[in-house]
């Protein structure tokens, strides 16, 4: 933190490149260069952007936040704060899916409105925060097998500058701030609270966080468990 306890400033030095493999990719290559905590890689459009788990993120060009950040000695709860700030700017109705999908509900489905992937080295003391966020998306550009899943918000590409700058100002502030504040306001925005959910060891109903970050869920068998940012699957109901 700066003198007066206000956190580094994000978003300089800033790399835009036209089109790339993935934000992220540029990114780690410029942390392992040396790039000063906040360095930003933005694009316009990615030919092999990726999520979680290996998956794919497929973003029309020029439609979408495409965003990666250098962040020096990140915090321990970064998993919650990254998507805490998307849903700051997202507004009102964003939620986040854990561990870091921002989601709106529609009935009871929820559709992805943002992904976030983290990567780094945490013995080396940096982590890449990677967001991509359906700014401008049509749904209809979007591959078929999407488009019932995905959200977005609707906006013109002209908002997209404007929104990556209020991105990292809520960024900046939330990284700013006591665990306990973080934790507070990621359960507010909790999608997945009260819903039934399953994994590879079982499943359950989903009870919030807890100190950690771990998912809680009220196991059938009568028990608890608290899961790491594993895959969890939301279990829909199924009409009678």
């Amino acid at each position: 933190m700066r003198p007066g306890g206000s956190p580094p400033s994000l978003g300089a030095p800033r790399v835009h490149l036209r089109s790339t493999s993935s934000t992220n990719d540029r990114a780690r290559e410029l942390a392992l260069e040396g790039a000063p905590h906040g360095t930003l890689v933005t694009a316009s459009a990615q030919t092999a952007g990726r999520g979680r788990g290996g998956r794919s993120w497929s973003a029309p060009p020029e439609r979408s936040l495409l965003a990666s950040l250098v962040l020096r000695s990140p915090p321990r709860l970064l998993p919650l704060i990254a998507p805490l700030a998307v849903a700051d700017v997202a507004g009102s109705d964003a939620r986040i899916k854990w561990p870091n999908d921002v989601v709106v509900a529609d009935g009871e489905e929820l559709r992805k409105l943002a992904g976030i992937l983290i990567e780094g080295r945490p013995q080396e003391g940096w982590a890449v925060l990677g967001i991509g966020l359906n700014v401008a998306v049509e749904l209809g550009d979007l591959p078929v097998e999407l488009r019932s899943t995905a959200a977005t918000l609707g906006l013109p590409e002209s908002e997209i500058e404007p929104l990556l700058a209020r991105l990292l100002g809520a960024l900046s502030a939330r990284l700013g701030e006591p665990a306990e504040a973080t934790l507070a306001a990621w359960r507010a925005r909790d999608a997945l609270d009260g819903r039934r959910v399953s994994w590879a060891g079982g499943s359950g109903l989903a009870q919030g966080i807890d100190g950690d970050g771990r998912l809680v869920v009220a196991r059938e068998d009568g028990g608890r468990a608290a899961l790491g940012a594993g895959e969890v699957t939301l279990v829909r109901a199924v009409a009678g």
